[in-house]
């Protein structure tokens, strides 16, 4: 009974070990890292072709633990302004119970085709992003794409 309500619970479990503890058994994890909201919020998600893009901070602040965060970056054809962008993601990651906060933008070129992402450009609105932050996540994303580059030039 109580290793299916351990199992039960959120967490990925590394090793799970017994120790007779006074008058019973007593299951404790070790090595087990907690989920978090933050796992439901997608490190990148962009178009294909030349758009603008931002960088965003989302973050989480559980009552009585520490805060936690994450970068991630959005890009849309469809956006005309680094602004929609924004206003098209920050309502479904407050839905989750999290907050966020954009942290500049600039442009994306990503010819799938030729497996290549530029990132360059600042946003007039936002500031310029840290776009070796945005290549990270970008990398991370498509580990298997030829070149992905950041450059601060052009707007």
């Amino acid at each position: 009974m109580i290793i299916s309500r351990i199992l039960q619970t959120p967490l990925k479990l590394a090793s799970l070990r017994h120790v007779k503890a006074g008058l019973g058994t007593r299951f404790y994890t070790q090595g087990f890292k907690m989920a978090s909201p933050l796992d439901k919020v997608e490190d990148a998600d962009i178009d294909v072709g030349r758009f603008k893009y931002i960088l965003i901070n989302v973050h989480h602040s559980p009552e009585g633990g520490p805060e936690v965060s994450k970068h991630i970056v959005r890009g849309y054809c469809s956006a005309g302004f680094h602004s929609d962008v924004y206003d098209k993601v920050a309502p479904a990651i407050e839905k989750l119970g999290l907050d966020c906060e954009c942290l500049g933008g600039g442009r994306i070129l990503h010819d799938a085709e030729k497996k290549t992402i530029e990132v360059f450009g600042y946003s007039q609105g936002y500031g310029r992003a840290d776009h070796s932050i945005s290549v990270a996540i970008l990398k991370k994303k498509y580990p298997d794409y030829d070149k992905i580059t950041f450059s601060n030039d052009g707007y």
